[in-house]
This record gives C-alpha cells, sequence and structure tokens, in this order.
C-alpha cells in the first residue's frame, strides 16, 4: 500500500515519544509497587488474623480438653478413700509399675527409673517434668456411673478368684481395684465371670501382682474391691497430659487401653503448661489459698504418699503458654514482649505472691504469645465431708 498524501507530503503517524513511553512505563511501574505493596500488607495483616484466630482456638481447644479431664477427677475412687486405695502403689498387669521410659514427651518424667512409684490420687502435678520442662498433670477418674462403691472381701480367696461380700452391678470385663489397709501396693483386676459372690479374675487386665498377690491382699478383713468400670466402656481413665516438642500438648493413657504404648497429640501452639493447687485446708467446702506444686509438703511425691493432702486439693489453676504458626515479626520489630507474666493475684497461706513470668528469646518474639489462664474445681472432692469417710 502507498503512503497516504497530505497536501502533496508524506503524513506523519501519530504515537508517543521516547520520552512519554519512558514517563508511562515510570507510572505503571508506581502503581504496580503500589498495589503489590497493598496486597503484601493485606496478606501479612490476612496470615497474622488467621494466625492469631487459630492460636486462639487452639488454646480454647486445649484448656477444654484439661477441664473436661479435671473436673471429673477422682470420680468412682474417693469413695475409697478411707479403704487403701488413695497413696496405693498402682500395680496393672506387666504396664504399671514401669521402668522403661515413656514415649515423648514423658521419657524424663517422675514415673520412670528408681523413682517409678506411681499412686493412686484424683490429680498430681509433677512440676517442670515434661521433657520440655513444663508441668505434667496426672489425672486419674473411674466410672462414675459404676458406683465406685468399695466392696468388702467376704473370704479368702485365690490368685484368680475374688470373693465379695456381694456382686451387684458387676459384670464380665468390668475393671477392679484391690486395696486393703495398710498395704502399700493395690492390684487393678478384670472380672472375667461371675458366680453368686464368686469372681473369676482374668483378660487383659489380670494382675498377678508383683510385692503382693490377689491371695495375701485378700485374705484381710480390711481388704476390698472398688469397681471402676467396664474394660470396653472408656469410663476408666488414668491420664498424663504435658506439652512436647512442635510447641505440641499431648496425652498419654497410662492405661493403654487402646492397646498402644503411643501419645496423643491435643493441640498445636502450646509451648508452656504450669499449674498450681488450690486448697482447702479446713474442710469447709472453700478455696482457701493457692500452692505451687513444688512447695515442701506437696511435691508430686509428697502428695501421692499422704490422702490427707489430696483431700485438700479442690482445685487446679492452669496457665497455658501459646504462639502463633506464622512468623511475623522481624529482628528490629519483633511482635511478642520480652516477657509473659501468669499467675497473677495467686498467692499461698502466707499471703506470697505465687506468680511467675517467662522470658522469651529473640527466636520467641518473632512469633505472636497469648497467655490462656483457667481454674477447674475437682467436683469429686468438694464433695468430700470435712470429716474422713
Amino acid at each position: 500500500m502507498s503512503p497516504k498524501l497530505c497536501a502533496g507530503r508524506l503524513c506523519r503517524q501519530g504515537g508517543l515519544t521516547l520520552v512519554e513511553m519512558l514517563v508511562a512505563i515510570a507510572i505503571g511501574l508506581i502503581v504496580t509497587l503500589a498495589v503489590t505493596a497493598v496486597l503484601t500488607v493485606g496478606e501479612r495483616q490476612r496470615r497474622s488474623t488467621t494466625s492469631t484466630n487459630d492460636m486462639g482456638q487452639s488454646g480454647a481447644f486445649a484448656v477444654y480438653q484439661l477441664d473436661r479431664a479435671i473436673r471429673n477427677a477422682g470420680s468412682g475412687l474417693i469413695q475409697s478413700i478411707n479403704q487403701g486405695l488413695l497413696g496405693c502403689k498402682l500395680n496393672v498387669t506387666t504396664i504399671l509399675p514401669r521402668n522403661s521410659a515413656f514415649p515423648a514427651p514423658f521419657k524424663n518424667s517422675f514415673l520412670t527409673g528408681a523413682t517409678a512409684n506411681l499412686r493412686i490420687a484424683p490429680l498430681l502435678i509433677a512440676k517442670s517434668q515434661s521433657d520440655a520442662g513444663s508441668d505434667v498433670l496426672v489425672v486419674m477418674r473411674a466410672n462414675g456411673s459404676s458406683g465406685g462403691v468399695p466392696r468388702r472381701v467376704a473370704d479368702a480367696g485365690t490368685e484368680t478368684l475374688l470373693i465379695t461380700e456381694n456382686s451387684v452391678g458387676m459384670a464380665a470385663n468390668d475393671l477392679l481395684l484391690l486395696s486393703q489397709n495398710g498395704t502399700t501396693d493395690c492390684l487393678m483386676e478384670q472380672v472375667s465371670s461371675i458366680s453368686g459372690n464368686q469372681i473369676t479374675l482374668g483378660g487383659d487386665f489380670y494382675t498377678a501382682g508383683t510385692t503382693v498377690g490377689v491371695g495375701s491382699l485378700t485374705a484381710s478383713p480390711d481388704s476390698y474391691a472398688t469397681l471402676l468400670g467396664n474394660r470396653n466402656g472408656g469410663g476408666v481413665q488414668f491420664q498424663l497430659f504435658g506439652v512436647g516438642a512442635n510447641a505440641t500438648l499431648f496425652s498419654y493413657d497410662l492405661l493403654q487401653m487402646s492397646g498402644g504404648d503411643t501419645t496423643q497429640a491435643i493441640a498445636d501452639g502450646v509451648t508452656e503448661l504450669h499449674a498450681l493447687y488450690g486448697l482447702d485446708i479446713n474442710g469447709d467446702g472453700k478455696l482457701d489459698n493457692w500452692v505451687d506444686p513444688g512447695a515442701a509438703g506437696y511435691t508430686i511425691q509428697a502428695v501421692m504418699e499422704s490422702p490427707a493432702k489430696m483431700r485438700e486439693i479442690v482445685a487446679v489453676h492452669i496457665a497455658l503458654v501459646m504462639r502463633s504458626s506464622t512468623q511475623d515479626g522481624t529482628a528490629d520489630t519483633p511482635v511478642a514482649p520480652e516477657t509473659l507474666g501468669f499467675f497473677a493475684n495467686k498467692a499461698n497461706a502466707a499471703g506470697e505472691s505465687l506468680a511467675r513470668s517467662i522470658t522469651l528469646d529473640d527466636t520467641a518474639r518473632l512469633y505472636r504469645h497469648r497467655v490462656v489462664e483457667t481454674t477447674v474445681p475437682l467436683h469429686n472432692m468438694q464433695l468430700l465431708p470435712a470429716a474422713a469417710l
């Protein structure tokens, strides 16, 4: 095609000069950078908000799980408080006592080695005993609907035969705890069959005994059998709770009801767990003061061996230190404070504050943190009368 003629000359084509093009490109780049910055800030805020919400939800779920377990602590056990059950050394088949290490985060716990001496108690706090250095909660409960009423052993039986005053409410696969006043050990047993008041023992949870056997344990008129619940009913729970690696709260089934020697992750984002005992010293049903589980007379070993101390414990106060999963800060602008405090306004019998704090390192301060605290009453302990049963 021949070029167009304008008044006998070639027409000049319209367009952008080099300068105009450079200016347009610069404006486009500026707009692009501005939009990118807005999108980046928005995405960062969205991730931060999501991470914070996740941290809050994880904390709420962790508190819910602990609350549900602790509120029922002692169910089905406290009726035998004066029948040699509370404070007795727990023997469960080949499971407990245990000399080998538990799965993480309980490998370094008080339950292994020379101090493998777990005793029956509604609630115990092992201060700084998780592998990560946080507190460990030990919670024990049976199926309250089974009655939990101790049955006196009517006559001496054998290693596999138990003779009680009555067997009302008992059924095959029920779990029993045999105890005797003045005897350190108690045995967990499983009902195989029942004929009148004669109970044949056998099954996964039959315990022949270690330092004491079934026959010798039931030879005294001060021997009792406490019905805990059915092996398959899920109401018998002896558990550990503690914080492990990767900021995760774990539980562990001490009885291995599911058949596995493994821990179960409950909630992530939990970096530390700390707890205090709430005490009713005078038995009036009211909480009098708090005590640190490391204080003299209230270490886990001291509480395990003293039913009187167990009676004083009517509540537990828990503090969970939560951490977000997303790094929101930088070395120049950390998003977490240097210290986090908890247990404010908690005091012991002498009026001394039990407030505590932890220091976050530079890496931890790049993540958002939150402390979640809650007080959980032990309903079964609060229902105990002031005088011993």
